[in-house]
């Protein structure tokens, strides 16, 4: 059994000296101009101190139009350096790896919250999006690129794209969203290429030690298991990611497509070659027996989020504690607080996470 506080090494950079990583989590915390917050440096210093081996930013933008949510980091701009090197400083200062997470919010950008219409790979009626260009399409491989040097040269150890969730790299790799003709559309080769082109483009104009991720998720959204099967084969056995991380929803659950259902799904990746990439999974790991269990099942690391926002010190606790399960829900504010959680953070989690955060505030 893989002990939960052996280092993790990497095809680059440094290694992790254990097995968690903080998810990369939606905090509504810094300015409306993308630059850092006091209070998100707080809460993710916070989780560096409490021992995750790496620490990973909120998902930050890289085009001022592909904003997701209020309050959301950038790294579309050099204003933006300043407050992510003191963030990166921190980090390391602390012990931790870093890594920002780069992402294009696409169809999911709010029109009201952009100034303008969102867009994706394809014009998509239910949210008013229209189709990029092929020209647009260039530009936006571009601002990936130049975000991860923006993060480099801040003094992160590595970038993370976010290639999951119904964002712009995922809609372009889902057929149900991609419904282009050009070089980025129609087969999974041509629905993937973006994906590709930024990776290329980031072992290209990056250091040789900087670390790359990618998110990915392997259903909803017009997913197909076995497309993000083998695209997360290929981006491993590459030589080119230096780990993948499989946001599962829940990893033990069963998948939704019938050809697959006879095995969790993070079996499904586990069992995949990877050479020197390492694979981390991400869903409902709460506990320190559910994290010990995606390991077992071929797990190299844990990505935790919400159970991260409960504890900032969870692998102190998991290491001190081998039966350690996360607190009960719903927790109070004043409790979140405690945990370095700002009013619009906890009011995210009130909002979006049903039944996270108990109503009535006795510190109010």
């Amino acid at each position: 059994m893989t002990d939960l506080s052996q280092p993790l090494s990497f095809l680059r950079g440094p290694a992790m000296k254990n097995r968690f990583m903080l998810a990369p989590l939606t905090n509504w915390q810094s300015h409306p101009d993308g630059r850092l917050s006091d209070e998100e440096f707080e809460w993710l210093t916070h989780r560096a101190t409490g021992g995750f081996g790496l620490v990973m930013t909120a998902a930050a933008h890289v085009q001022r139009a592909g904003q997701g949510f209020p309050g959301q980091l950038g790294v579309f701009g050099d204003d933006h350096l300043a407050g992510l090197t003191r963030l990166a400083a921190a980090i390391r200062a602390k012990g931790a790896l870093s890594a920002v997470q780069l992402h294009h919010a696409g169809v999911r950008s709010p029109a009201e919250l952009i100034g303008e219409t969102p867009v994706g790979p394809s014009d998509d009626a239910e949210t008013g999006a229209r189709a990029l260009t092929t020209t647009e399409v260039e530009q936006l491989i571009e601002d990936f690129i130049a975000g991860a040097v923006r993060a480099q040269t801040a003094g992160f150890d590595g970038v993370e794209l976010h290639g999951a969730h119904g964002y712009i790299l995922c809609a372009f790799l889902s057929a149900g969203t991609n419904r282009r003709t050009d070089r980025y559309g129609g087969s999974f080769e041509n629905r993937a290429r973006i994906v590709l082109e930024i990776i290329k483009g980031v072992r290209a104009r990056t250091r040789p030690d900087f670390q790359l991720g990618v998110r990915l998720s392997p259903e909803r959204f017009g997913l197909k298991l076995a497309e993000q099967r083998d695209l997360a084969a290929q981006l491993m056995t590459s030589g080119d990611v230096d780990y993948i991380d499989m946001s599962l929803w829940d990893c033990f659950k069963a998948p939704v497509e019938a050809a697959f259902v006879d095995r969790p799904l993070i079996d499904w990746f586990a069992d995949l070659p990877r050479g020197g990439t390492r694979l981390g999974a991400a869903g409902k790991l709460t506990s320190a027996q559910s994290v010990r269990r995606v390991l077992e099942h071929g797990a190299d690391f844990a990505m935790l989020g919400r159970a991260a926002i409960l504890h900032h010190d969870l692998p102190q606790r998991i290491a001190a504690d081998p039966d350690f399960q996360a607190v009960a829900l719903p927790v109070t504010p004043e409790y979140l607080r405690g945990e370095r959680l700002s009013p619009p953070f906890i009011e995210y989690m009130k909002t979006s996470f049903k039944g996270f955060v108990a109503q009535e505030d006795a510190a109010a």
